[in-house]
């Protein structure tokens, strides 16, 4: 048991770390109000678009490179992290999915080849020899389309001129506040959009090859800005729930460290008195 004056300094000091915490909580709580809003009001276009796309693939007798499937040669992963720390598992769970995935699937990391959003995946995979062909760091809290489409444009472009042969995205999925999923989702070829989303016929013009020339990229960066977009609403509600555990371990902390500053007065009291008495005693 330390003194009372070193009992107090620490008891200072938590304190204001967990001043800090929850003031770190009520903002990533409504940072997540705001990103779980934006995810939820990207799902109408994401399902339209998918539906549109799938029906015109459908009624069109096309070999679109993204709707084929090749021998695979080389495999592309999209890793969706976030840039800081502080937010649980969130960073941790999803590089050790995609670092086992990646050690299951292919004896060479030559055979692979990663795009990167956030600085925790792109420190993480640059420095154990990845081939880290693009990032992105330092996105918005509520990021825009914008921020991510010239990655986005490059990993859908180079899978069509053949660089590598299919694409993968990892990113982690929301459910609720308290509940995430890290997730795989393959972006690249587009093998089953024919069959799973045609249900509905369309008149267009001009070609239907035409419109997939166009339709086809557009949608698969879609996919990928829909990804961030979930990502950072688990990322927010991570980060909260995390500040929150850090808020009431510092609670617990205080308290007993309060209990222990109470006992060490209590003896400093005690033994005084008895001092104080037996100098009486002596003086008798």
């Amino acid at each position: 048991m330390g003194s009372l004056r070193e009992i107090e300094t620490r008891i200072k000091s938590t304190k204001k770390t967990s001043q800090i915490t929850r003031a770190m909580q009520m903002v990533s709580a409504s940072k997540l109000s705001r990103a779980e809003l934006n995810a939820k009001a990207f799902v109408p276009y994401m399902e339209k678009i998918q539906e549109v796309a799938g029906s015109i693939a459908a009624g069109t007798d096309t070999e679109h490179p993204m709707l084929v499937s090749r021998p695979v040669k080389k495999t592309a992963y999209i890793v969706i992290t976030s840039d800081r720390g502080l937010c649980g598992g969130y960073n941790s769970n999803i590089i050790r999915k995609v670092t086992n995935t990646i050690t299951e699937r292919h004896t060479s990391k030559d055979d692979v080849v990663i795009f990167v959003v956030g600085r925790k995946g792109f420190e993480h995979f640059s420095k154990r020899g990845y081939n880290v062909i693009d990032s992105v760091i330092g996105l918005s809290d509520h990021p825009t389309f914008a921020e991510i489409k010239d990655i986005a444009n490059k990993a859908v472009g180079m899978f069509t001129d053949s660089i590598y042969d299919e694409l993968y995205m990892y990113y982690t999925h929301y459910i609720s506040a308290i509940s995430h999923q890290v997730t795989e989702e393959k972006v690249l070829p587009l093998t089953d959009i024919a069959t799973e989303t045609a249900t509905s016929s369309y008149e267009f013009e001009p070609s239907g090859e035409a419109i997939l020339e166009v339709l086809l990229p557009q949608y698969a960066e879609s996919l990928i800005y829909g990804a961030l977009l979930d990502s950072k609403a688990s990322e927010h509600a991570s980060s909260m729930t995390a500040m929150k555990s850090a808020t009431d371990n510092a609670g617990d902390l205080i308290d007993s460290l309060t209990l222990q500053f109470n006992r060490a007065r209590q003896a400093s009291i005690t033994q005084e008195i008895t001092e104080i008495v037996g100098g009486v005693a002596a003086l008798e």
